[in-house]
């Protein structure tokens, strides 16, 4: 699958709530360096972490702005909203990084202000 098709999947799957779809866009031996979680290795160990967002969000969207594709590589800016399980909103300008091996993400990380996240641990 093309770089910009995985990472339009990507978003698509994520503000939808497809958290398993979204997670089979990840290699099985793929890193992801998540400013909030830490470093995740391995895609059984961040689907295991997946099956709680419905838990954290009320609802959640993260909408890309911009994209720029370089071979295996890309990065997106995009802005998160959401409202935590309690109602509190969220919302916070994300950069991502991205390295892919046939057709899968292997690599990727954010960054972000972790302070809009920080009502999730006070719900």
């Amino acid at each position: 699958m093309p770089t910009r098709e995985v990472l339009t999947r990507y978003y698509r799957f994520a503000n939808s709530g497809q958290w398993d779809r979204w997670c089979d866009l990840f290699a099985e031996t793929m890193v992801m360096d998540e400013q909030l979680a830490g470093r995740i290795e391995g895609r059984d160990t961040l689907r295991s972490m997946m099956t709680g967002m419905g838990e954290l969000y009320a609802s959640f969207e993260n909408r890309p702005l911009h994209f720029l594709v370089d071979g295996n590589q890309a990065a997106v800016v995009s802005r998160i909203t959401a409202r935590s399980a309690s109602g509190k909103p969220v919302a916070a300008d994300v950069m991502n990084y991205f390295r892919f091996e046939n057709g899968l993400i292997t690599y990727m990380a954010n960054y972000h202000d972790t302070l809009p996240f920080q009502v999730l641990s006070q719900s």
